[in-house]
């Protein structure tokens, strides 16, 4: 696999948890004016709308680039399925830790 394909890869997903850090901010500053009575609280759902959606794109693209990295390793070596398996699914995650954050907000 290429190593400058896994380290973009790599700084993808670490971009994506920045973002939906950030997300979690605005959520909780969403959820504070909801707790003080000022009304409803748009930052809430935007958040979590941000979230998941920015998760979601940034795992696409991720996991377009090592699924096809991944293909060519098999392709070259064909005892490496699961290695490449196993990087093609990595980038799943994010977009369940973009659930987590939607369904905690």
């Amino acid at each position: 696999m290429n190593p400058k394909m896994m380290r973009n890869a790599l700084r993808m997903m670490i971009v994506l948890l920045a973002v939906i850090g950030l997300t979690d901010v605005v959520a909780a500053a969403g959820a504070d004016a909801a707790l003080n009575g000022s009304g409803y609280s748009w930052g809430m759902p935007l958040g979590a709308g941000i979230a998941l959606g920015l998760a979601g794109v940034g795992t696409g693209l991720s996991q377009g680039q090592i699924g096809a990295a991944a293909v060519g390793m098999v392709a070259e070596d064909g005892d490496k399925f699961v290695t490449g398996l196993i990087f093609t699914a990595l980038p799943e995650t994010i977009v369940l830790f973009g659930f987590l954050a939607m369904f905690l907000m």
